[in-house]
């Protein structure tokens, strides 16, 4: 356990490198961490706890400030942000980190993934992990675990989504992911990219005539409100990466970084436990807020998926090396 007086020590030392001025005149570090995640979802709550517990051992030698619920922008912004060193950490969707290193989208490859097993396999060791981890430091960017942001379904207002053909046309709300836009236009859909922050207006506006996402998300942004039909499609799976601007993470103090890591390792375990406990009693706390529930084939929904060429467009774009490093958790892929 690293001691106030190491970390004091380290701080005096004047080891943080990045832009970020954050010591205060006592010598306490303050850094900031975005996240685009509700106030109430075990991403945040887990979160939180982390920073307290780092505050606590730390005696407030460090104190990072969690800014839920999209407050310092959305994700592609705070991803900007973060690489610029303006703030600290963030949580980042693995689909929206697609657009700045592609691979870190391939865990959301629609059925790919059909438990958990094989996909704590997948992200926490092993190949695939090592190639996203070293692009996302490529790209100035400590990678530590991923939260869990679970199996995406549909909910709308105007119709239930029991067959493909009840995709067409609608126009669906997706993150800015370049995969999920490819993936609801392969259906025959109207992706369109809107802010977490501002969804619910967008459904409740006609802006939108659905989203898709889990149940815990679906739940915490409150869109149950607005909306009539859950279809459990289970088409892809998200989660979030905990992110630090790279240069100011490794300015840190060894014991400041064993500390803050360690608590972050512990908050994503805590999270992924909390989140599987909501994420299960999901479906019928939705049944009792009004929702109707399909329960639609999805085997015929990846049909239509290798059908429209969605699985051969992205082997080519993600790459053969790749693919076969997904592929050995997966089994095949595509036709």
């Amino acid at each position: 356990m690293p001691t106030r007086r190491a970390i004091v020590s380290g701080l005096g030392a004047g080891l943080l490198l990045a832009p970020i001025r954050g010591r205060a005149a006592t010598g306490t570090l303050r850094l900031s961490m975005g996240s685009p995640m509700p106030r109430d979802h075990p991403a945040t709550t887990c979160l939180m706890e982390a920073l307290d517990a780092i505050r606590a051992e730390s005696r407030g030698e460090i104190d990072i400030t969690l800014q839920p619920d999209s407050r310092l922008g959305g994700e592609l912004s705070m991803q900007s942000q973060l690489r610029a060193g303006t703030i600290a950490f963030t949580l980042s969707s693995a689909s929206s980190l697609q657009a700045l290193v592609p691979i870190a989208g391939i865990p959301g490859l629609a059925y790919a993934f059909t438990g958990y097993v094989a996909l704590w396999s997948a992200l926490d060791r092993g190949p695939l992990s090592e190639r996203i981890r070293d692009a996302l430091a490529q790209a100035g960017l400590h990678a530590f675990g991923v939260i869990d942001n679970g199996f995406r379904d549909v909910i709308t207002a105007s119709r239930p989504v029991e067959t493909v053909s009840d995709l067409r046309g609608l126009r669906i709300r997706v993150p800015p992911s370049p995969l999920l836009t490819s993936l609801f236009r392969a259906f025959g859909a109207a992706p369109t990219t809107i802010g977490l922050a501002e969804t619910y207006a967008a459904l409740r506006t006609g802006l939108a005539d659905g989203m898709e996402n889990s149940l815990p998300q679906i739940e915490a942004t409150r869109v149950y409100e607005v909306q009539t039909h859950l279809s459990r499609t289970g088409h892809s799976w998200d989660g979030l990466w905990i992110l630090a601007h790279g240069p100011t993470w490794d300015g840190l103090p060894r014991d400041a970084r064993a500390l803050i890591g360690r608590h972050f390792d512990a908050a994503v375990a805590r999270q992924r436990r909390a989140f599987v406990a909501m994420n299960t009693r999901g479906e019928a706390r939705l049944r009792d807020r009004g929702l109707v529930v399909a329960a639609p084939d999805r085997a015929a929904f990846r049909r239509a998926l290798e059908a429209a060429g969605y699985y051969a467009e992205w082997k080519a774009r993600f790459g053969r090396e790749a693919w076969a490093a997904l592929e050995t958790h997966t089994g095949p892929l595509g036709a």
